[in-house]
């Protein structure tokens, strides 16, 4: 069967193809404005995708096997914009459709897997650290390129990929290397940080 032209494909939230995709990911971010309200990020496969662009989902619970991050909405909104700015210039490079950065969504936003391995990574590294620190996380998440952070996914989620397992194993090593690991102007994560992190060779990956 021939694939869909690119301004064929259905596309929902941000970059999620609800025809095509066996995997995703889904933020569940509560109404209000309050700094300390948490977002949640969950992933999803199989049945489990069924209409997850399309319905309303009960927010899970801590121990839910599917429940990847929690953040308050302070840090949320320190980084999601951009999160969301790589993102787009992702989905346009691919010829999909941007989605706009919502503050407060009318309900959860479905990504495209390996979007959502990415923010997954950067929620992780600043799930504990200070506000202040944000700024340098993103400048060395950004420093990154998508297959080093979708190997950084597959490795955390491995040990230590449910939402309440902070501050253990690669979680650890993620907010020492990503967010406490100053920012060297033009270079992104220091030579040595980088090597400790990322000690082997990567998987190509689309998207």
């Amino acid at each position: 069967m021939a694939r869909p032209s690119e301004s064929t494909r259905k596309v929902v939230g941000l970059g999620f193809l609800p025809e095509e995709a066996r995997h995703g990911f889904l933020i569940d971010i509560p109404k209000g404005s309050g700094g300390s309200d948490i977002i949640c990020i969950t992933e999803h496969r199989g049945n489990d995708l069924d209409h997850l662009g399309a319905r309303t989902v009960d927010r899970p619970s801590p121990n839910d096997g599917s429940l990847r991050v929690v953040i308050d909405r302070n840090r949320w909104v320190a980084l999601a914009p951009a999160f969301w700015n790589e993102a787009n210039r992702r989905l346009r490079a691919n010829g999909l459709p941007v989605a706009k950065f919502i503050k407060n969504p009318a309900k959860p936003v479905p990504v495209h897997p390996s979007l959502g391995k990415e923010l997954c990574i950067l929620c992780w590294a600043v799930e504990d650290a200070s506000p202040d620190d944000i700024p340098n996380a993103l400048h060395n998440w950004e420093a990154l390129a998508p297959e080093e952070r979708w190997w950084l996914y597959t490795m955390t989620v491995a040990t230590t990929g449910q939402a309440m397992q902070k501050g253990l194993g690669w979680r650890k090593a993620l907010r020492a290397a990503i967010a406490d690991n100053p920012f060297v102007k033009g270079e992104g994560l220091s030579p040595k940080a980088r090597r400790e992190l990322l000690g082997h060779s990567q998987l190509s990956l689309s998207l």
